[in-house]
């Protein structure tokens, strides 16, 4: 089972006024990041964490090409901090949800923007499924380090598109750490030992450089002490 949970910050702020945007809401664009921005201090105060579920069958290798379907245009990167679960964890309070983690990885959850949202029934929302559930769209790895060797707080993540740093941040801009977010979701649910639990990606995806993935393009992703990934895209065959 693989679990999204929410962006950070900077990359909400970014979602919600490019939603904002396409909807032509006409308000000034830093008008919209304000009052984004005001939001999401609010939702790390009091609020809770948003997850979602992802299909394991999504997850492919460090170094493998990954995929490009012909459903969809706006293939996007979102380099992310991969947390292992390594003991079955149930209703855990989090001051002891990390003795339930086994180690962090280095996970890319690639997502297909304009199949995101679903025109045709807008009052059920997100399509998560279509938008990030592909083969081949979590690259991950290249290494599972133990826990008892990473702050989950004082990670850089790094993304380069082409030899070009496009998501430069650290893990310490979470809206919710990683303690919180295992003991959200394992309020919900039992959560297993091998269970990939994503944390969101810091800003600077293809929808805020208004540039997304295209066949022959090169992801390096690097996150501190986790190794370096490189994945190439590629075209789907007919």
């Amino acid at each position: 089972m693989t679990i999204n949970s929410p962006p950070r910050p900077r990359h909400v702020i970014d979602l919600i006024v490019a939603q904002k945007i396409g909807q032509h809401d006409g308000e000034d664009p830093a008008a919209l990041r304000a009052r984004a921005a005001e939001a999401t201090d609010a939702r790390a105060a009091r609020g809770t964490p948003y997850v979602f579920l992802g299909l394991p069958s999504a997850i492919t290798g460090s170094f493998d090409d990954v995929v490009l379907p012909a459903r969809g245009t706006e293939h996007d990167w979102e380099l992310e901090l991969g947390v292992v679960i390594g003991r079955p964890a149930y209703r855990v309070h989090r001051d002891q949800a990390l003795e339930h983690v086994a180690g962090y990885t280095i996970v890319n959850d690639v997502t297909t923007r304009d199949l995101v949202f679903r025109p045709d029934v807008p009052g059920i929302g997100t399509d998560w499924l279509a938008s990030k559930n592909a083969p081949t769209f979590s690259p991950t790895g290249p290494f599972l380090v133990p826990s008892a060797f990473v702050d989950p707080a004082a990670l850089r993540v790094r993304l380069r598109l082409n030899g070009e740093v496009m998501q430069d941040g650290p893990t310490s801009d979470m809206i919710f750490d990683v303690a919180r977010l295992v003991e959200h979701t394992s309020a919900i649910t039992e959560l297993r030992p091998g269970d990939l639990l994503m944390t969101g990606s810091p800003a600077g995806n293809g929808a805020h450089h208004g540039r997304f993935l295209r066949p022959g393009d090169v992801m390096e992703g690097e996150i501190t002490g986790l190794g370096t990934q490189r994945n190439r895209c590629v075209g789907e065959r007919a």
